[in-house]
């Protein structure tokens, strides 16, 4: 019999972090041709993605950061400034991030929100609920949505 001994840390520590991340993707590449065939590709990285709104005195309007991977946009962040909310500002900001990654090969896009923030604006622009998570945090539901592009 085997007798196995460890030493469990939990500090943040940046190196194993990143060892961690290598090993599990050389695990994930291993177990999965689809991962596997992407090795090597342009597709394998993300790419980041952002789109800004600016007033006409140069100031921050709202914008979208996120980024894209495979065939996939991931909105990360949408925000448009109280004063210029309800005037179509973050349906064009989202469009032209869906412009984009679709001239990047993208089929679809994701993106999470809670429920006090947009998931009907999310909706209206055809996007669909796929994962609903409540009290993530405590007394807040998070949704997951989900688009097809093109």
């Amino acid at each position: 019999m085997v007798c196995r001994m460890f030493r469990i840390e939990t500090e943040v520590d940046k190196a194993r972090r990143d060892l961690l991340r290598s090993r599990l993707r050389d695990t994930n590449t291993t177990a999965s041709p689809v991962l596997a065939a992407l090795r090597g590709t342009p597709g394998e990285r993300e790419a980041p993605l952002h789109v800004w709104a600016l007033d006409a005195a140069g100031d921050l309007a709202g914008g979208l950061v996120g980024h894209t991977w495979t065939a996939w946009l991931h909105v990360t962040y949408l925000w448009v400034d109280t004063r210029h909310r309800g005037a179509g500002l973050g349906s064009r900001l989202l469009a032209e991030a869906e412009r984009l990654a679709t001239a990047r090969g993208c089929t679809s896009a994701r993106l999470e929100t809670w429920d006090f923030q947009a998931p009907g604006f999310y909706r209206r622009q055809g996007y669909d609920v796929v994962c609903v998570i409540p009290d993530y945090p405590p007394g807040i539901t998070e949704y997951t949505l989900t688009k097809r592009l093109g």
